[in-house]
């Protein structure tokens, strides 16, 4: 999809600062071989919308030989959204799915009552040394969706939509914004979108969405005068008319959000619910390990090890 006119800024200049409500300056956690910066949940914020987790994952650039294993493990109750910049990596579910995803491309998993999956650098990969750049986002599912089955999607780059115009470039990765709708299947209404800014190119974000946030990825955007540089997350008040402008090297940037669930939700290592006791049951199923009969199942391919519980 071409230049969308909705791309175009007819708000004002800038917001003001105090349409920010929360500003988030993620955490880093060193995962070994790469670091990941959490900007959600945060002690202020536990969701932007129905997101509940946000990580950004490297830059990272992998020796010969070496790449992310990370070993099967359940989750419930939640989405996971992955999106790289840069990179591949193998996605592997207990829904016997076994995908590759490259840059611009989107894997959502909705584990519903429960699904085990694995992600890891492929075979073929670490042959060579490999850059990995992304970002990873926890999708909470509303309470009458908590016990569906399990499904997966992947959407390659030329299915998502993307709008261009002024110096920028923006790719709707799910949900509906900017005059344009996304194929991936969504349980409430929300946005979510990868945009690239040239120096001094605005951004509106929509105004008809209850909750909205930006993640700086590269380069700066300013708001009001005043400047936020990569690795923060801008959460604004709802209603309000908010335009990004991008600093003197350009800015790359998440914007999220849409309508908010009906209440906070319960997070214990990869489970989120509306209940304590869905998260009890779901730690009890994990435990037995009973993968021929029981809740949760290895991945077919990837069913030799497997994450503890904790």
């Amino acid at each position: 999809m071409s230049w969308n006119p909705t791309l175009e800024p007819d708000c004002p200049e800038a917001g003001r600062l105090e349409d920010i409500e929360t500003l988030i300056v993620p955490r880093a956690r060193d995962l070994g071989e790469f670091e990941v910066r959490r900007a959600l949940p945060a002690p202020k914020r536990q969701m932007v919308g129905p997101f509940i987790f946000f990580d950004q994952m490297g830059p990272v650039e992998f020796l010969t030989g070496q790449g992310i294993d990370v070993r099967p493990h359940p989750h419930i109750g939640l989405g996971t959204v992955t999106y790289l910049y840069e990179g591949e990596f193998q996605h592997r579910d207990s829904l016997g799915t076994d995908q590759m995803i490259y840059p611009g491309e989107v894997n959502w998993m909705v584990a519903g009552h429960g699904v085990t999956h694995s992600e890891r650098t492929s075979e073929a990969t670490r042959k060579g040394k490999s850059p990995l750049f992304g970002i990873q986002t926890w999708v909470a599912l509303p309470e009458e969706h908590e016990e569906r089955e399990a499904s997966f999607e992947h959407h390659g780059a030329e299915a998502l939509p993307e709008l261009e115009g002024e110096g920028k470039h923006l790719r709707l990765i799910m949900g509906r914004g900017w005059g344009a709708r996304a194929p991936v299947s969504t349980f409430t209404d929300m946005f979510y979108a990868d945009v690239v800014m040239q120096a001094g190119a605005k951004l509106p974000l929509p105004e008809d969405h209850e909750d909205r946030g930006v993640y700086v990825t590269q380069g700066s955007v300013e708001i009001a005068g005043e400047t936020f540089d990569a690795g923060r997350m801008m959460v604004f008040r709802p209603g309000d008319a908010i335009t990004l402008t991008a600093g003197a090297q350009g800015a790359r940037i998440m914007a999220l959000g849409g309508e908010t669930l009906n209440g906070p939700r319960h997070i214990w290592w990869n489970f989120v619910a509306s209940s304590k006791e869905k998260i009890e049951a779901a730690k009890e199923a994990w435990a037995k390990g009973d993968w021929a009969h029981g809740r949760f199942q290895l991945p077919p391919g990837d069913d030799a090890e497997f994450i503890p519980l904790p």
